[in-house]
């Protein structure tokens, strides 16, 4: 198992910046570490080596500097994801297939994230538990005889195994409640621990370090890739919410 699954991802961005790994690397060291641990917890539903290993060595070639050049992101399997399999934990959507990308997707990938895949969720997101009719449960890393919590269970999970470095989440009820993971609290602003049991024995490291800053999520780096008012969400600027209700 590669150290860089669990490196921070501020520091695994300034270190490809620095030519000190390359991002075909980094990609390499996740998506191994996804075909070794994810078959255990099932937190990333959707898988897209090829394409994310792709995008990996483009950014090596062009040498981008983009603030989050070369990490690699499964979002939550309700954000919508051009031409990637989209079911919002459904059988309904089971075989949806979007026409264009949710505005995090395209502000994080202009930002340089590379997408590798989908996270798991509950049907349509309703639930404090992460399971669902097409994917089946996403599983507790520290015991998988327990529930991981939710509604973002499969990015928590994804993220304490190190086969993310971050992941997006949203939280409607602070209901994640995977021991020692936090990863629904990533909209809030709330500087929270990505997990702080140190890596779970899933994920092969039985290391008592401290457990991974969740930096990322707060950082005005991250923060200003994808906090802007957009046309297609109104409400999220009272001006504009004013404006589409004519008030």
């Amino acid at each position: 198992m590669s150290e860089l699954c669990f490196t921070p991802a501020r520091a695994l961005v300034r270190m490809i910046r620095a030519r000190k790994v390359s991002a075909t690397e980094v990609m390499k060291a996740f998506i191994a570490q996804i075909e070794r641990v994810n078959p255990k917890v099932n937190a990333i539903v959707t898988f897209l080596p090829e394409q994310a290993l792709k995008a990996a060595k483009a950014v090596d070639r062009k040498r981008s500097n983009a603030p989050l050049a070369g990490l690699p992101i499964a979002y939550k399997d309700l954000v919508a994801t051009k031409g990637i399999r989209t079911t919002f934990g459904s059988p309904i959507y089971a075989d949806h297939l979007p026409g264009e990308d949710h505005a995090i997707v395209e502000r994080l990938s202009a930002a340089g994230a590379i997408t590798i895949g989908k996270t798991n969720t509950p049907e349509f997101g309703a639930g404090s538990q992460t399971f669902n009719a097409v994917f089946g449960a996403t599983r507790n890393p520290y015991d998988l005889s327990k529930t991981c919590g939710g509604s973002s269970g499969g990015a928590a999970v994804a993220v304490a195994c190190g086969m993310l470095p971050f992941a997006d989440g949203s939280d409607l009820a602070r209901a994640c409640a995977t021991r020692g993971i936090s990863a629904t609290w990533w909209a809030s602003g709330r500087r929270r621990a990505a997990y702080r049991r140190g890596p779970p024995p899933t994920a092969g490291r039985r290391s008592p370090r401290s457990g991974r800053s969740a930096a990322p999520w707060t950082t005005p780096r991250f923060s200003s890739r994808r906090w802007r008012p957009d046309a297609r969400a109104p409400c999220r600027s009272p001006s504009r919410a004013r404006s589409s209700t004519g008030r």
